[in-house]
Parts: C-alpha cells; structure tokens; sequence
C-alpha cells in the first residue's frame, strides 16, 4: 500500500495547509513557477489536482510517449478553437526523437512538463533511479525548449508520498488531474465526450492523450471544446488554477 498526498485549492481560506494520508491499492493511479513550490508544506510536499471556486476556469492535460501521428494535428485543432492555454506532459526520451513536434508545441504558446525520461512506474523503480530519471528528463526538455520544466507528471500517474519528496527536490510540483477523459482506452468518440462532459466542473485539469495509440481524441476534442465554451469555460494553464490560492487536503481513495 501507498501513501497518496493531494491538494484541493480553496481562494476563500487563509493558507492552511492541512495533509491527510490516504491509503490507495493500485499501479495506475487514477486519481492522478520557479520554485519555491506552493505545494511544499511542513507535513511535506503535495500534488495539484484540481482548484475550487475557480471562476469557470479549467486546465487541457496531454500526455504524450510515443509516435509523431497525432500531435501536430491536435495542436492544430486547439488552435482552430482558439484555445490559448494546454499544458503538454512529454516524455523526454519521445521528445529526443522527435524535437519538431516538440518545437510544434512551444511555437504554439502551450506549456511544457515533463513526463518522465523512461516510462518507467515510479512507484516500482528505487529513489535513485526515479531521481536519475526526474534529472535526465529536465535536462533533455531543457535542452530542447530553453526552459527548465517546473511541472511533473509521473509516467502511468502513480506516485507515493516518497515520490513527491523527491520531485520537490528536483523543483519539480507534481500535477495529477481530475478528470480523465479515458481516452487512451479507446473508447468510441462519443465515450471520450461523455467521460469528460459529464464530470467536468470549474477548476477540474482535463486529462488526454496525443500518443499514436490513443486514436479517437482528435475526432472528440471538437465536441468536446465546443460544448466546454458554451458552458461558460475558460482555458487555463496550470499555473493559473495554481496561483493565488490557498490549499486544502482530500483523500483520494
């Protein structure tokens, strides 16, 4: 069993930190700024999952590991939505590979985080190796975009409190999301807009994919983007649910 630390963000409160353990049985975890980090606290640091009362702002999540098929065309698409803000999780190893599609991004104005350098389950490797890999993969980013990444999604989602230490470390803040439009499963398109229309709210990160196997997502994310800007939704970057809020722990079991 592992020891799973999440913040929900409150504007409202004085910053309180409070930390709650919460016990989860799993290898994949669907819970999922210059440093300083406003997630390091005395009781540890923390992952960012969600903001509330966040004025109907909310963050568009990618993770990509492999392929060069889909990315090009989903920030095309974005584009044509006129959505300014998405953050793309890369795996650094892919992005060795295929440096274009990683310029594609940034010419884009989207930000970049880092997704690891292998796809290797943190939980599974020893805190050297998950050090090694947290280090290569800032550096290869950095090597390629001028800019050190400051956020961190571990490959498969999963993490352990140890986890978080060690990304704090690295000046790393560790984001999950809130929503997860399954897409990787492949679904059906009309799947992925269910999964993500039905449960998203103000302050939610959106999770999707722009991998090769991850087929469907381009053909959702009209609908889906669509629907979301009727509704009153505003794109954010992470960093802006982040900032100017105060923090909340809740389980995640």
């Amino acid at each position: 069993m592992k020891g799973i630390w999440v913040l929900n963000i409150r504007r409202r409160k004085p910053l309180i930190f409070i930390c709650v353990a919460a016990m989860f049985v799993a290898s994949w975890l669907f819970i999922a700024k210059e440093h300083v980090s406003v997630f390091s606290t005395s009781e540890g640091p923390q992952a960012f999952y969600r903001a509330n009362d966040a004025k109907q702002s909310i963050a568009l999540t990618f993770n990509i590991s492999w392929g060069e098929k889909r990315v090009a065309p989903i920030v095309k698409l974005l584009q044509d939505h006129d959505v300014e803000h998405a953050t793309f999780f890369l795996l650094a190893s892919w992005a060795e590979k295929y440096p274009d599609l990683v310029e594609v991004i940034q010419e884009a104005g989207y930000q970049i985080g880092s997704h690891g350098y292998r796809y290797k389950d943190y939980t599974m490797l020893d805190d050297e190796e998950v050090i090694r890999d947290m280090r290569r993969s800032k550096e290869v980013l950095q090597q390629l975009t001028d800019t050190a990444p400051t956020l961190l999604r571990p490959p498969n989602g999963a993490f352990t409190k140890q986890t978080l230490a060690l990304a704090d470390e690295q000046s790393f803040d560790v984001v999950h999301w809130s929503v997860n439009s399954y897409d990787y499963k492949n679904p059906g398109t009309e799947a992925i807009i269910e999964n993500t229309l039905s449960h998203t709210q103000a302050g939610d990160v959106l999770l999707f994919h722009a991998s090769d196997s991850v087929k469907q997502t381009e053909q959702a994310l009209p609908t889906i983007l669509t629907a979301l800007k009727k509704q009153g939704y505003t794109f954010v970057t992470i960093h802006t649910l982040m900032d100017g809020s105060s923090a909340d722990s809740e389980i995640v079991e």
